[in-house]
């Protein structure tokens, strides 16, 4: 099998983060991989380790796909570190400011381009949180989607997959056919740990770093941007009621003006 996992650099979760010119401003705060991510990595490595390995000559392998500046080696590395086998980074200024439309247009591309049997998502990236590009990927592949997984089973020999979706009205079974794209809940695995032969061995992998026109995409506007945006207002100071018999009365009056009754 030909395993793909797109994952995405992104600001640490625990980092103050602002906008320049419409724009998260990522050069100044720290990037990592974003953690939603992971659990798409370790869940391709085990599909891959349950059926002949990804070794050197295994019957598998597991190639990440990212976009983003060239900083984004950085996250790239720690998912080879993990034991990935290959990697490809599109990085382009045309690029800069990319919706989740042109974002799966260029890695649809990519996917399409490489064959690969299936490709693994996380549910979301740490910055946007829109939950969309997985199945925005599987529109323009044409292949089926099978998203939300908590848990994945894979028959490499009739090309299928079997995922469980746990949702409100309980517990969904749905089944595709190869090539299809997946995207998997954080309940799914706990991902592993690199250890220290695998960051060594990440240093050595290879990672294809591709423009824009490489890709074959069709274009670099965006259909959305973010026109305008101001910091969150300091908090409030809050409202002492001292209770001299009319503290109930008080509290009605508050909870009233402010709609909340």
């Amino acid at each position: 099998m030909k395993i793909a996992v797109c994952i995405k650099q992104v600001p640490d979760s625990w980092a103050e983060k602002k906008m320049v010119g419409g724009l998260l401003d990522r050069a100044n705060v720290d990037a990592v991989l974003n953690d939603l991510d992971e659990y798409a990595v370790e869940e391709a490595l085990r599909i891959a380790e349950a059926h002949g390995g990804n070794e050197e000559g295994g019957a598998n392998t597991v190639t990440v796909i990212s976009m983003g500046p060239e900083r984004a080696t950085e996250a790239v590395r720690k998912a080879l570190s993990m034991g990935a086998n290959d990697a490809i980074l599109i990085s382009d200024a045309v690029l800069v400011g990319a919706d989740a439309v042109v974002t799966a247009e260029v890695l649809a591309n990519v996917i399409f381009k490489g064959e690969y049997d299936l490709v693994i998502c996380g549910t979301e990236s740490t910055d946007a949180r829109m939950s969309v590009v997985p199945a925005m990927i599987s529109e323009k592949l044409g292949c089926a989607q099978l998203t939300f997984a908590s848990k994945v089973t894979v028959d490499p020999s009739a090309k299928n997959v079997s995922i469980t979706r746990v949702t409100e009205a309980g517990v969904d079974e749905v089944h595709g056919e190869f090539p299809c794209v997946i995207s998997v809940v954080e309940k799914i695995n706990e991902p592993r740990y690199p250890s220290f032969k695998g960051i060594m061995a990440a240093k050595k992998k290879t990672i294809d770093i591709r423009d824009f026109a490489s890709t074959g995409a069709e274009f670099t506007k965006s259909w959305s941007a973010v026109i305008d945006a101001a910091p969150r207002p300091p908090r409030a100071t809050g409202v002492v009621v001292t209770d001299d018999g009319s503290a109930g009365q008080k509290l009605v009056d508050f909870l009233s003006e402010k709609k909340l009754i």
